[in-house]
């Protein structure tokens, strides 16, 4: 299961860094090859996260579990997860929607 995990680091986790300059790459790594993945890779950017990270790990369980080892509220002050699919799986996924429909909710 593909992951991207979007994160941003607490004011005092910014400083830290600042003050003590680090790959915190590592960690991440090791965290993900604990629970049987391996992680793809790991940026820093600019804007409304301060990096990014794309993990495979086996199942969802999995997945759930390295976002909440790494939810530490004395590092990270915000996580976004989101599900990657490939090509081939947006293409059967479309191929699956299509005819497939849901009423509207009656008012």
């Amino acid at each position: 299961m593909l992951t991207l995990v979007q994160f941003s680091y607490t004011a005092q986790a910014l400083q830290d860094l600042i003050n003590n300059p680090q790959d915190r790459s590592d960690g991440v790594k090791a965290l993900a090859e604990k629970l049987g993945g391996k992680m793809h890779a790991f940026y820093y950017t600019y804007g409304e996260y301060d990096g990014f990270a794309i993990f495979e790990l086996p199942d969802s369980v999995s997945t759930a579990a390295a976002v909440l080892a790494a939810s530490n509220p004395a590092t990270v002050s915000k996580l976004k997860t989101s599900v990657i699919i490939t090509m081939d799986e947006a293409v059967q996924a479309m191929k699956k929607a299509k005819g497939l429909t849901i009423t509207a909710p009656k008012g």
